[in-house]
C-alpha cells in the first residue's frame, strides 16, 4: 500500500487535471460511477495515505503528509460545495449536513497547525495519529449517515452531474486547509482567491 514518493524537486501535488488521484498513485477507479460512488473512491485513497504518513519517515513522510493534505483540502472543498447543499435538501438533512460541516472545521484547525509541525517529532506523530483517527470516523459518518441520505432522495441523474461538479470543484480548490473558510458560501467567495495564493505558495515551496 502506498505511492511512490518522487523527489522533492518533483512533487506534482498541484498540477492541474489531477482531480481523482491528486496526489501520487492512490487513484480513483474511473467507474466509481455517481458523486457518491467517487467520494467513497476517494476515502479509500485518504484511508491509504494516512497510513502512509505514519509508516514513513523524514522526508517521505513530509511528502505523503503534504499529499494527504491537498487531497483532503480539495475534497471536502468538493464536498462543501457541491455535495452539503444537495443533503440539505433531503428529509432531516440540515442536521446531517451542520454535523458534517462542523467536522471538517474542526480537521481544517488541526491539519492547518500540522502543517507547522515537525513531521519527525513525538508531537507530530501523535497529532496526526488523532486527527488520522477523526477523519476515519469523519468518513465513516458520511458513508453511514449522508451518502445514503443522498443516494434515496436525490434523482440519480443529479448524482451523475454532481460528480462532474466536484471534480470540477477539486480542480479549482486550495491545496492547503483555510479554518477561516468555514461554510458553502464561504467556499464560492473565497475559494478561487486563496486557491491561487496556495497554488503560488506551492510552487515557492519547491523551488
Amino acid at each position: 500500500m502506498g505511492v511512490v514518493a518522487s523527489p522533492a524537486g518533483e512533487r506534482s501535488q498541484s498540477e492541474e487535471g489531477q482531480v481523482c488521484g491528486m496526489t501520487g498513485g492512490h487513484g480513483t477507479e474511473d467507474d466509481a460511477g455517481d458523486v457518491v460512488g467517487f467520494l467513497m473512491a476517494q476515502h479509500q485513497q485518504v484511508r491509504e495515505l494516512l497510513d502512509d504518513v505514519l509508516r514513513a519517515g523524514g522526508q517521505e513522510r513530509q511528502q505523503y503528509f503534504d499529499q494527504a493534505r491537498e487531497m483532503l483540502a480539495r475534497h471536502e472543498t468538493g464536498e462543501e460545495m457541491i455535495v452539503r447543499p444537495l443533503t440539505r435538501k433531503a428529509p432531516d438533512g440540515g442536521a446531517v449536513a451542520d454535523a458534517r460541516m462542523a467536522e471538517e472545521n474542526e480537521a481544517k484547525e488541526v491539519l492547518a497547525g500540522l502543517e507547522k509541525m515537525d513531521v519527525d517529532s513525538e508531537r507530530f506523530v501523535s497529532t496526526f495519529t488523532a486527527f488520522r483517527q477523526s477523519v476515519l470516523d469523519h468518513a465513516q459518518a458520511e458513508e453511514r449517515d449522508e451518502f445514503p441520505l443522498l443516494r434515496q432522495n436525490t434523482d440519480p441523474d443529479a448524482l451523475a452531474k454532481a460528480r462532474d461538479r466536484v471534480e470540477r470543484a477539486e480542480r479549482m480548490a486550495p491545496t492547503h486547509p483555510h479554518p477561516g473558510v468555514r461554510t458553502t458560501t464561504a467556499n464560492y467567495v473565497a475559494g478561487p482567491f486563496v486557491a491561487m495564493l496556495d497554488r503560488a505558495r506551492d510552487v515557492l515551496s519547491r523551488g
